[in-house]
């Protein structure tokens, strides 16, 4: 038997429960992965919350959680070639990766790099491609001076992170226990909160040329005041708004598996930073994601089944 994480009714992290049932059987093309590490994302509570998010994926109640995993190949099933049985892999697979097994399609598999820990892979896909479309989307390059918000959390510190390596200089805000964090990555921190306009044009006197939004409104409203043109500013956070203003709502969906293939190299070899901010036993989903929801959390937030 296998525990898989389901929710059967909407509402806050309180839905989410264990089930047991059997491990699944890959079919063509298919691997079962014994999942190590699942990573946990704002958007999986808030499809937990809501039946017409929950229904623009074509799904309703009942149904399983998470899309971040990383763990060992169980099992292939015909026709799959770059695989075996004891590779190390990561990817996403939503409403899937909260388990103890998954049956995954091969081609969204990546192996784990040496260097990358099972952590830091399990929660890599989600904020790994929302990071690498958000910088694209702006066109961040040397001159920018860009302002990333919510720097350290999990989208925002890699975000940060890639606009800095373009040359770019970037200024993140972030609470008062993440902003030495940040000053280590190269990242000019700003406290969020009231009087962040003031801050912000203090840090970067010459103005602000592009915004990577990962929290909300406030943000985007700054953009607005600041005058930033409005296709260099891309929020994952309040795409509504966005549209209002001509701002841009590019996720992850623009990011390729080469590009996450690659980012997953770069952190191996050191080159970028993605800390776990906590770990948590899978039998405490509900701990973990009101946790997440808590905020102030620096990186990623993950699972572990054993």
């Amino acid at each position: 038997m296998a525990r898989f994480v389901r929710f059967d009714r909407f509402g806050g992290p309180e839905v989410f429960h264990l089930v047991e049932g059997d491990i699944p059987v890959p079919g063509h093309d298919e691997v079962r992965v014994r999942v190590l590490v699942a990573g946990l994302n704002p958007v999986d509570h808030k499809l937990a919350a809501s039946p017409e998010a929950l229904a623009s994926f074509g799904r309703d109640v009942p149904s399983g959680n998470g899309n971040d995993f990383a763990g060992v190949v169980d099992g292939v099933g015909s026709g799959v070639q770059g695989f075996a049985t004891g590779d190390h892999v990561y990817g996403g697979h939503r409403f899937h990766a909260q388990a103890d097994f998954l049956i995954a399609p091969a081609g969204i598999l990546h192996q784990v790099p040496d260097g990358l820990t099972i952590e830091q892979a399990g929660a890599l896909d989600i904020a790994g491609r929302a990071a690498i479309a958000s910088v694209a989307a702006v066109g961040v390059r040397q001159p920018d001076t860009v302002l990333v918000s919510a720097a350290a959390g999990g989208v925002g510190v890699l975000a940060a992170q890639l606009a800095r390596r373009t040359g770019a200089v970037v200024l993140g805000t972030a609470g008062a226990a993440n902003q030495e964090f940040l000053r280590g990555l190269g990242v000019i921190p700003v406290q969020y909160g009231d009087g962040l306009r003031e801050r912000v044009l203090e840090a970067a006197p010459g103005g602000i040329t592009a915004v990577i939004d990962t929290h909300g409104r406030p943000t985007l409203e700054l953009a607005r005041d600041l005058g930033v043109a409005p296709e260099r500013v891309n929020t994952i956070a309040d795409r509504p708004f966005a549209a209002e203003h001509g701002f841009r709502g590019v996720g992850g969906q623009d990011a390729t598996l080469d590009e996450l293939a690659a980012l997953g190299e770069s952190i191996a070899r050191g080159e970028i930073v993605l800390p776990i901010d906590s770990v948590w036993p899978i039998e405490r989903v509900v701990d973990a994601y009101r946790h997440l929801i808590d905020g102030h959390v620096r990186g990623k937030v993950v699972l572990v089944t054993s």
